[in-house]
């Protein structure tokens, strides 16, 4: 289980850009007689390479069978030792560090193909899958795009990007209740991710756990949308101190609430000096243009960075071949 928020166990399940169903951690050993329940933060599966095979089998216990010791004494005893939470955080840095080795791979491959990705995070309701699809219908033509599209159920979210012909992954988390940086690095490879492109990573819908799990993006994007409330930058800060750009969504309300966008703003900015503030709306009112215009900045400096890169290495060769 995830000891960063609790989820459970369950195996990330895959839908491809055709809508195909694809369970993320396939059981090698199925028919032997054990289960392989997979711990979708443990568990490293083969993928890209290069990646460690460290399959944690889970057998469950049953209190019934003997264990050694006298069965008639009460079982409403606690099982956690007082000494537990020193474990407790060895054990969601070890969680971290691996899902962070998963994030490097996934970057790193991103960064030679030259492509822009974006973590999208937000809590339930807030507009992202909306956003999503206004921002793919106005970048029709302009530069390819792709989705990943995390849920813990259905396909539905990915069935609406697919309707504006932009290919999406599925993932569903089951219990998870975030995305982590091996279910996105199976993603990645069940997609075009074509230099140039961007990567769109559409997070569950969660204000807390998203914002601990690296997933290899190039940068993050939280959505707070303005009929969430003033405080929710401070209740919830950690998924705020992590953006590089807060999109203040649904603002064609402002008229009809009695929210402040200038607190709202403060309230951002309190957390996370650094980011950009954006007001937005996908149904009128400001529209996407100071998003999109972001968007483009930020796909400009990944193209000069690979350009550079480029520059970089072949001097290296040309320095090398003349010594």
């Amino acid at each position: 289980m995830c000891v960063t928020c609790g989820c459970g166990t369950d195996a990330a399940i895959l839908s491809g850009p055709w809508g195909e169903a694809k369970h993320e951690h396939e059981a090698q050993g199925q028919g032997q007689g054990h289960s392989h329940a997979h711990d979708a933060h443990g568990a490293h599966h083969h993928h890209h390479g290069d990646h460690d095979h460290e399959h944690h089998h889970g057998h469950g216990h049953d209190h019934g069978q003997a264990h050694g010791h006298d069965h008639s004494h009460d079982h409403g005893h606690p099982h956690t030792a007082p000494a537990a939470a020193p474990r407790l955080l060895e054990l969601e840095q070890d969680i971290l560090a691996k899902n962070d080795r998963f994030a490097a791979r996934n970057r790193a491959r991103l960064t030679d193909g030259g492509v822009l990705a974006l973590n999208i995070l937000a809590g339930p309701g807030a507009g992202k899958t909306t956003l999503l699809v206004e921002t793919l219908k106005a970048l029709a033509g302009r530069y390819q795009c792709a989705v990943i599209e995390g849920d813990q159920q259905t396909s539905n979210d990915a069935d609406r990007i697919r309707a504006v012909g932009v290919p999406a992954v599925q993932v569903n988390t089951g219990k998870g209740c975030h995305l982590d940086a091996h279910m996105v690095g199976h993603a990645m490879e069940r997609l075009p991710l074509p230099a140039g492109g961007v990567l769109f990573i559409e997070n569950v819908g969660n204000l807390v756990c998203p914002a601990a799990f690296d997933l290899g993006e190039a940068k993050r994007a939280t959505l707070l949308s303005v009929t969430e409330g003033e405080d929710k930058p401070l209740k919830y800060p950690d998924i705020f101190e992590t953006a590089d750009v807060v999109l203040l969504t649904k603002a064609d309300l402002l008229p009809h609430l009695d929210v402040s966008e200038e607190l709202l703003r403060a309230n951002v900015a309190r957390i996370n000096p650094k980011a950009q503030i954006l007001t937005v709306s996908s149904r009128g009112g400001p529209g996407l243009a100071p998003w999109l215009a972001w968007l483009a900045t930020a796909r400009a400096a990944r193209l000069d960075a690979l350009a550079a890169s480029a520059q970089a290495r072949a001097e290296a060769l040309r320095s090398a071949i003349g010594a």
